[in-house]
């Protein structure tokens, strides 16, 4: 059962929610996968999406680079959601720490991924921590820049139809990660905490 530890409500009504669980079981508008540019599903969340999604996830990942070549870090690309209890899922590819402007181009992962989820009429969405696992991306950093990002989304589109994003973490070393980033960026204030 996922758990919301802390919520925080921006001016426009539109909310953001640190959650502690898994992420293939959240029945929002779509999920994010944690993709690489060829949307090899092969380890880490991705494996598990694929997994749990069923083969429809991997067909259309195949046919979107068959068509779209490999997936750049702001223009996420999505498949159905299969066997999820979410609709679809953005398979956003986040940055490998190491090869220059990670911070940007994590930004523009989470910005995509938001600009998808509207593209597709959806109201909520649910990340993971983007490039925090098997791309070394360091967590507390990774924290700030997503959080940043999904602020400066909220901030510069008021009307957007997109209501909730969810920020999915599954580990105590993660969870404690953004938790902290979290309290230092005074996203406390808003409405509720766990």
């Amino acid at each position: 059962m996922n758990e919301v530890i802390q919520e925080h409500t921006y001016p426009a009504g539109k909310r953001l929610q640190l959650v502690r669980g898994d992420i293939t079981t959240e029945a929002v508008g779509a999920i994010v996968n944690a993709a690489n540019a060829h949307l090899q599903h092969g380890g880490g969340v991705a494996a598990v999406i694929a997994r749990k999604g069923g083969r429809v996830i991997r067909d259309e990942s195949n046919a979107w680079v068959r068509e779209h070549g490999p997936v750049s870090h702001s223009q996420p690309a999505y498949t159905r959601a299969g066997n999820l209890p979410c609709r679809y899922v953005i398979h956003a590819v986040g940055p490998v720490w190491g090869d220059g402007d990670e911070d940007a181009k994590l930004a523009a992962a989470v910005r995509g991924s938001m600009e998808r989820a509207v593209e597709l009429e959806l109201d909520s969405l649910a990340l993971p921590a983007i490039s925090t696992g098997i791309f070394s991306f360091p967590k507390a950093r990774a924290a700030g820049v997503i959080f940043e990002a999904i602020e400066d989304y909220f901030s510069n589109n008021p009307e957007t139809p997109l209501e909730l994003v969810r920020l999915i973490l599954y580990d105590r070393p993660t969870l404690d990660a953004f938790t902290e980033v979290w309290e230092a960026h005074s996203l406390s204030g808003g409405a509720g905490a766990a």
